[in-house]
């Protein structure tokens, strides 16, 4: 047996080079802190404004460092490529080898796989908690769809245990050579010196085949438990009644935007009705009438969806619908929708400019408006405009048909 010190940067057949080892240890320590951030940020409350404040700076952490073990990990592939991979120890051990190579694969896979889906949720959606860095929120060829970010969400959570996983049976082998062995398996990534190992032929494809099997097993597990469903049973969504009305709705969306932590994040409401008169008159007044019921369940707002629909904020199950009436009043500058719209039971005049363009039966609407919630005890517990603006920007635009 014949042994070496190894101090350059390249490996060789016997050991690991020095710029080997900094990307190995450095993955562990960029992985053995992001797992701890994602864990400890997901189970804590958003009951209070400090709260509220700490949960979106750790799950920043998270991301912030995951993407950057993403990076490493290109690297340290990359370098790998380039680099001659020192000899196995015991290639008798069959059966060893094997497990060896397929715990690479899933390590080697996973931490690429991690990241990458966490980054395509974050892009894919808005709000929360962005990555500190300056390159934007944004990934190129991902838009921004709830659909593929609950997706992309699911295959973060099934991908997470098997890197955990792998990371364990990686450290158990480490440490089974290193004391039981007690071989330079563990020495090769340390200092000191190594022996060399016996070059042995083996078919690499068959454990990278079994790692693809694994994650395809993980994806089936995360479908049979539901976990790529865009939107949880958060809050019970109101079946609204089908309304009679003088004009038909055939079209519509009903938007919000709010501003945390300095950027905008867009939302609408899926399920809402509105019971309509209006009929063309001469000079100002009113011209008719509208009663809206929105189902505050449907609302979808980015990554603070169930955020929004908690007791502090919309308090959707005990407050299932927010209700809007109003007169159309028209003046030489246009009309106004003047009434009341009550949230989470807390009735707020309101005055909505619209624009209003009719043609025989068919009308086509636009409004926007904007409010304050406080006025109806949203986000109490966030009186600090730089987590929550107070401003809230509702837009509703329309198409309606006379009815017979």
């Amino acid at each position: 047996m014949t042994l070496e010190p190894h101090t350059s940067a390249s490996n060789t057949a016997r050991s690991y080079g020095s710029v080997t080892k900094t990307f190995h240890w450095l993955t562990v320590l960029l992985i053995l802190t992001t797992i701890p951030l994602g864990i400890i940020a997901n189970g804590l409350p958003y009951d209070t404004s400090e709260a509220l404040a700490f949960k979106p700076f750790l799950f920043s952490m998270h991301k912030t460092v995951g993407i950057t073990a993403f990076f490493v990990v290109l690297g340290r592939i990359a370098w790998a490529l380039s680099q001659p991979k020192p000899a196995g120890l015991h290639p008798e051990r069959r059966a060893e080898s094997f497990l060896a190579e397929l715990v690479h694969w899933l390590l080697y896979g996973s931490l690429l796989l991690v990241p990458i889906t966490g980054w395509i949720h974050h892009a894919s959606t808005a709000g929360f908690a962005p990555i500190w860095w300056p390159f934007g929120q944004n990934l190129l060829l991902v838009p921004k769809s709830e659909t593929l970010a609950a997706l992309t969400a699911g295959l973060h959570i099934v991908f997470e245990p098997v890197l955990v996983v792998s990371i364990l049976l990686h450290v158990i082998g480490a440490l089974k050579h290193h004391f039981i062995d007690k071989d330079d398996t563990l020495r090769r990534l340390l200092q000191g010196k190594t022996e060399a190992g016996t070059p042995h032929a083996s078919n690499k494809m068959v454990p990278l085949v079994a790692a693809v099997v694994v994650w395809f097993g993980a994806m089936g597990i995360g479908s049979a438990l539901g976990v790529y469903n865009s939107q949880s049973e958060i809050a019970p969504v109101a079946e609204l009644e089908e309304v009679q009305s003088d004009w038909t709705v055939n079209s519509g969306t009903l938007t919000l935007s709010i501003t945390q932590f300095g950027s905008e994040v867009s939302g609408s409401f899926e399920d809402w009705t509105a019971d309509i008169t209006y009929a063309e008159q001469e000079g100002p007044g009113s011209h008719g009438s509208v009663t809206a019921i929105i189902s505050i369940g449907s609302l979808t707002l980015g990554s603070v969806t169930g955020q929004a629909l908690v007791p502090d904020f919309f308090n959707a199950e005990a407050h299932p619908t927010a209700e809007f009436n109003a007169e159309f009043m028209f003046q030489a500058d246009g009309y106004t929708a003047e009434g009341t719209l009550s949230i989470r039971g807390n009735a707020v005049p309101v005055v909505m400019p619209f624009d209003l363009n009719v043609e025989g039966n068919e009308a086509t609407m636009s409004g926007r408006l904007t409010l304050d919630r406080r006025d109806f005890k949203i986000g109490d517990n966030m009186p600090d405009e730089s987590l929550l603006a107070f401003g809230v920007a509702v837009n509703i635009d329309l198409t309606a048909t006379r009815s017979p």
